[in-house]
């Protein structure tokens, strides 16, 4: 069972307002940022979700810039650059530790974009054995994904995860949330940021939804992730009929 009994990684984070250069430029000006002044985290599983540009990756990056971890991801040893696309959003954040610190801990930081640029990091630095033994480009983009999950999270660790769903079939993603549950019975944190119904379904949770009125709070049942696979999965043809329909015939 997960562990309720032990102090989060990251309790929460907050938004050092009276330092923002303004509110009228990037990333300041995302409305989930402009209205960000203290986020708490679930003990356990907190999720972000929203539309594209909604700045829930955004946010997710600058968490774990804040937390030490490299900005295309890995774990806080890694220490290479690729391409410098992140935002400074990380100068203007503070977190709340819990009792316990990420520095000593097994963590890790998934970017579902950059993923490729750390296999090969993982390759040139020859820490294969650590995720499965070979060369993860030798696999597919779903299979390295997996074995990352199955492989290198050792548990009582924090993880913050960009779009993991990015590769794994419905399948695999079901497997995703056997393989969380394992690990937070160890104590782990999640941080999740995501578009997936499957992976987001993880019971004792936080949902935040980003979207042009900031960050609210939303339970699993109301999100548009749950409500439109309902409801395309329930009436199938007719939604079909609908996007389909030749405008020429109305």
């Amino acid at each position: 069972m997960p562990r309720r009994d032990i102090e989060p990684f990251i309790r929460y984070v907050e938004l050092k307002r009276d330092y923002v250069p303004g509110f009228g430029e990037y990333p300041f000006n995302i409305p989930a940022v402009k209205s960000l002044e203290r986020l708490e985290f679930h003990p356990q599983v907190t999720y972000f979700i929203g539309e594209n540009g909604s700045g829930k990756s955004t946010l997710l990056e600058a968490i774990a810039i804040l937390e030490g971890f490299n900005p295309e991801g890995g774990s806080r040893n890694f220490n290479f650059s690729t391409t410098d696309s992140h935002s400074n959003l990380a100068d203007y954040l503070r977190s709340a530790s819990g009792a316990r610190r990420v520095k000593t801990s097994d963590s890790y930081f998934l970017r579902a974009e950059s993923f490729y640029n750390v296999a090969s990091e993982i390759d040139r630095l020859g820490v294969n054995a650590g995720y499965g033994g070979g060369s993860l480009h030798e696999r597919s983009h779903g299979e390295s994904f997996f074995t990352l999950i199955t492989e290198r999270f050792r548990g009582n660790g924090l993880y913050l995860l960009d779009e993991p769903e990015a590769a794994l079939s419905p399948k695999r993603q079901l497997s995703f949330l056997t393989r969380m549950h394992d690990l937070l019975a160890t104590g782990s944190q999640f941080i999740i940021a995501t578009h997936s119904p499957i992976i987001l379904a993880y019971p004792d949770s936080t949902i935040y939804q980003f979207s042009e009125r900031g960050i609210e709070t939303i339970a699993y049942e109301e999100t548009d992730h749950f409500q439109i696979t309902r409801m395309f999965l329930t009436r199938r043809e007719a939604m079909l009929r609908e996007l389909l329909r030749d405008p020429k015939s109305s």
